[in-house]
Parts: structure tokens; C-alpha cells; sequence
């Protein structure tokens, strides 16, 4: 058995991950973000980003070989 984590990972498919990782985000947390954003003056897109690669870590990675 093989396991690999995200930095396994050649830099495109890390790319790829994170930017469907923002989009999940984004589509599940977002509104709760934007008040968050709102209410301490940070930026919204530093705040995806930041969950975003915190969600990575909570995917399961399958692979054809």
C-alpha cells in the first residue's frame, strides 16, 4: 500500500487541489466567512485560502495506477 499527502503531490495536481478545495470552501462556508471577514477587517480571499488548505488535509486521495 502506498500513501502520499498533499506535498507528495506533483505542483500542478497541488493546484488543481486547492483550487477545487476553495471552491468546496467557498460553497459551504462562505457566507459564514464573509461575516467573519466583515466583522474583523480581514481579507476574504487570505481567509479562503487559509481554510482551503486546511480542507486538504481532510481529503482522501484515490489513485489509478
Amino acid at each position: 500500500m502506498v500513501y502520499l499527502n498533499f506535498t507528495d503531490l506533483s505542483e500542478e495536481a497541488q493546484n488543481r487541489l486547492l483550487e477545487n478545495s476553495k471552491k468546496d470552501v467557498e460553497r459551504k462556508f462562505g457566507d459564514d466567512i464573509r461575516k467573519y471577514v466583515r466583522e474583523n477587517y480581514t481579507c476574504f480571499e487570505t481567509m479562503i485560502e487559509e481554510e482551503a488548505m486546511r480542507n486538504l488535509y481532510s481529503y482522501k486521495y484515490v489513485f489509478n495506477i
